[in-house]
């Protein structure tokens, strides 16, 4: 596909990760991805150009304009985070993606482990930092924007400590309690030390398909803005 130099590049990750225990069994998430697929659908309709990895059991976009790439596990989607960032304009890393996973020597992809009675126990290791890695590696011109699902009691100070671990320019604060749902409220707060002076809320509780374009109306602008770095 050729690309207008003028248009807009997004890649939304959307959609929840399974870490294989073995070839029957996975530690998952209830993610649906309808959030980062109606956030696909609705950048398209503006004009954005859009790839989409999505994960497992997730909702599938409808849009033939979407290139979409699916993945499985963390480590399938950090080695596609690093051969689409470098194309990206703006990443919305919108995956659940997983905090732990089985570690190596617990995985038997080849058969299906037996129950034997009694308790079970799974060692478990920590996942890769997905987001703080694409900041690493994200050039000065890229927007990159996280989510962080939290108790609404504590989700703006969650989400003002995640923005300054991640070291990413903006954050969307969503409320534990809209997960699967086909509402939303958030607040999205930019980071100040990356010259994003930024905080807005959405209008109350809207629908999925409502924040996707008032999220995208506010990232154009600072898209455009990032872009102009190296022009």
């Amino acid at each position: 596909m050729i690309v207008n130099e003028a248009t807009r590049r997004l890649l939304i990750t959307a959609g929840p990760t399974y870490e294989p225990i073995d070839a029957v069994r996975f530690i998952g998430n209830r993610s649906s991805g309808r959030l980062g697929t109606t956030l696909a659908e609705q950048a398209v309709s503006m004009g954005w150009d859009v790839c989409l990895l999505l994960g497992p059991n997730a909702v599938v976009p409808e849009n033939p304009k979407i290139t979409l790439v699916r993945f499985q596990s963390t480590s399938d989607l950090e080695n596609l985070l690093q051969t689409h960032l470098p194309e990206a304009d703006a990443l919305i890393m919108a995956a659940a993606v997983a905090d732990y996973r089985p570690a190596p020597d617990e995985v038997n992809l080849e058969g299906k482990r037996r129950r034997e009675g009694g308790n079970l126990s799974i060692k478990l290791e920590s996942t890769p930092d997905l987001l703080a890695a694409c900041s690493k590696a994200a050039r000065e011109d890229q927007l990159l924007v996280g989510f962080a699902l939290e108790p609404k009691d504590r989700m703006i100070s969650s989400a003002l400590s995640k923005l300054a671990r991640k070291n990413i320019d903006l954050i969307v604060a969503n409320a534990l309690e809209t997960m699967d749902s086909d509402s939303i409220e958030a607040t999205l707060i930019g980071n100040a030390e990356r010259g994003i002076e930024h905080e807005s809320s959405t209008p109350g509780t809207i629908t999925k398909a409502e924040f996707a374009k008032w999220l995208l109306n506010q990232l154009e602008p600072l898209t455009d803005q990032r872009k102009s770095i190296n022009a």
